[in-house]
């Protein structure tokens, strides 16, 4: 029995059977439309959360599947004292595969150790988010046609930023790739992170600068610096709104570059650059409702 819950669980191949049924499934929707009939999905969202928690249920419902789950851990039993062992032990008697998104870093794993039913893990902490890692990746090859010898910009909250350590993780197994993170140094890159990309031998550097590194990108994946994360409202307040992308700053940009963000977005998109055909962030979220779909038929067919 597979789980997913970290992008490095799947070997590239491995991620490239994913992105290519979710091609399938954009290409043919109606083809898959009972491709799940029967099976039930469990969303435990200890967390909350738009996107990620309506597209899993979006993509369980366009296989012929079912949902049921929660979307807060207000409204769980975890109120009453019990343990996330428990809940999953007793929600994995109910359905066939359990998405779980959790405040807590490791709690996916945790939760994969006691559970009868294969888990996907929706986000945990400022750790993993390796479905939203998917669908980044699931972008980057329709929009740019490759995965590899890209030039990738990072931008914003980088050191809670899960979606970001994800994605770094992912794309370090492609050749040719060179990170830029750019963030004020508050928020900047996890040592881990760096070193990895270090033992790995992969090229990057770090920056305040958004406007120096923008004319070398090829892709600019904006983040929100969250507010979730700070101990300190005073230093999520002095920080939020270090970098906002606005046509003036697209100035020196490639005519190719992509812009995506995992949303939600709060300034660090001025809605003016929804217009420019660079921003496939909508895109983007389209796409995460495929990749699940992709996902979810993946680790209960094809991965058993």
């Amino acid at each position: 029995m597979r789980s997913l819950i970290d992008i490095t669980d799947f070997s590239v191949e491995e991620v490239t059977r994913v992105l290519d049924l979710a091609d399938e499934m954009i290409a043919d929707p109606a083809r898959w439309r009972t491709a799940m009939q029967g099976k039930i999905l469990a969303t435990l969202f200890f967390e909350p959360s738009t996107r990620t928690r309506l597209s899993f249920e979006s993509a369980m419902l366009s296989l012929g599947g079912s949902v049921l789950g929660f979307a807060g851990a207000d409204s769980s039993s975890t109120t009453k004292g019990e343990t996330l062992t428990d809940t999953i032990r007793v929600v994995s008697g109910y359905c066939d595969i359990i998405a779980m998104r959790h405040p807590k870093e490791g709690a996916p794993m945790a939760a994969k150790l006691c559970s009868d039913v294969p888990i996907i893990n929706a986000g945990d902490g400022g750790h993993n988010h390796p479905t939203q890692t998917l669908t980044d990746l699931m972008t980057i090859r329709r929009e740019k046609g490759r995965l590899d010898h890209l030039t990738i910009g990072l931008c914003g909250d980088l050191k809670f930023g899960r979606t970001v350590h994800s994605l770094i993780g992912a794309m370090s197994r492609y050749p040719g790739v060179t990170f830029v993170l750019i963030s004020p140094p508050e928020l900047r890159t996890p040592d881990y992170v760096l070193q990895s990309l270090q033992d790995q031998g992969i090229p990057y550097r770090e920056t305040e600068s958004l406007e120096e590194a923008m004319p070398e990108l090829d892709i600019l994946y904006m983040t929100r610096v969250q507010k979730e994360r700070f101990f300190n409202e005073a230093d999520y307040v002095r920080l939020k709104d270090t970098y906002i992308l606005d046509p003036e700053k697209l100035r020196t940009a490639k005519a190719d570059l992509r812009i995506l963000h995992p949303l939600p977005r709060v300034n660090e998109i001025s809605t003016r650059v929804d217009a420019d055909p660079r921003a496939v962030y909508f895109k983007q979220t389209r796409n995460g409702r495929f990749v699940r779909m992709a996902l979810i038929k993946t680790l209960l067919e094809d991965m058993q």
